[in-house]
């Protein structure tokens, strides 16, 4: 089953699915997430989310192997929308996005390769 990117971002950021009072905010964030991974040149396509009736598939499709776009997404929403108090959790939370970002462009450099 699909599920929505809203959504799984609310979870992963320990929010309920039923709890719609920061979702504006939260989707903000995902689209600029969104507009991030086309500049870095792991999307080649314009999209953004407008709710929950949005779902990964409309974004990655099922030969993609890019699953850590959604913790990528993650993390960067994190510290925008609820970044931690501790400057180590942070730092930690900044290095995991550049590893990301950079193994993200290796996939996709050689997934461009093979085709």
């Amino acid at each position: 089953m699909d599920k929505s990117i809203l959504n799984d971002i609310k979870k992963l950021l320990g929010l309920s699915e039923t709890c719609t009072d920061f979702d504006t905010d939260i989707i903000l964030h995902i689209n600029t997430v969104f507009m991030i991974l086309e500049q870095l040149g792991v999307s080649n396509k314009k999209f953004s989310i407008k709710g929950t009736e949005n779902v990964w598939s409309e974004y990655l499709s099922e030969d993609d192997d890019l699953e850590a776009i959604k913790t990528y997404i993650h993390l960067k929403v994190r510290l925008v929308f609820d970044p931690p108090l501790n400057s180590a959790i942070i730092e930690s939370i900044k290095q995991t996005i550049n590893e990301l970002e950079w193994r993200l462009n290796v996939q996709v450099d050689t997934e461009r390769k093979e085709e």
